[in-house]
């Protein structure tokens, strides 16, 4: 049974990064927050390469836009950081997502959840839990757990890193 089968629905809190609706489970969201101050970390990873303070814990913040490939940009009016529950590698862990724009708490029925495409996607599969219809709308539902795993070392657009060298012979 899939994934989007074995849910009766599920609600979630849908945002925008570079103009596209993402969404993550509302279950894992503890708050939602005006831009505040960010602390750089020097040679961490590219899109979790900052720390918030949330109410006197230290909370790393992760830039999705930059793990999606997408360019970053300033903040705006609208910029939020969305602090969420999560596991990553099995160990419970706070992160705060930046997020363009946050917009509500919605349900999406199981008749509305879909499998995530194998192909046609802009995204890494992996990355997205499910697929959302919302009206004529998609809403990727992402997951979270499996984009800050410290799996393969991946570059800002998501895609692993070779490790091995590799010698390129010209063609003639």
């Amino acid at each position: 049974m899939s994934l989007a089968q074995s849910l009766n629905s599920l609600e979630v809190l849908t945002l925008d990064l570079g103009g596209e609706t993402f969404a993550v489970d509302a279950v894992s969201v503890e708050e939602i927050l005006d831009l505040v101050p960010i602390t750089d970390v020097p040679n961490a990873r590219a899109f979790v390469n900052g720390l918030i303070n949330v109410r006197g814990r230290i909370v790393p913040l992760a830039d999705l836009r930059l793990k999606f490939g997408m360019a970053p940009t300033p903040p705006t009016i609208d910029t939020r950081i969305v602090v969420l529950e999560t596991k990553v590698d099995g160990e419970p862990m706070t992160v705060g997502i930046r997020a363009d724009k946050v917009h509500e708490v919605t349900e999406l029925p199981q008749g509305a959840l879909e499998e995530t495409p194998k192909v046609g996607l802009r995204w890494r599969e992996d990355y997205i839990r499910c697929v959302g219809k919302n009206g004529s709308a998609f809403i990727m539902v992402l997951d979270i757990a499996a984009m800050l795993s410290s799996g393969p070392r991946l570059n800002e657009a998501g895609d692993e890193k070779q490790t091995t060298n590799q010698t390129h012979t010209p063609v003639s």
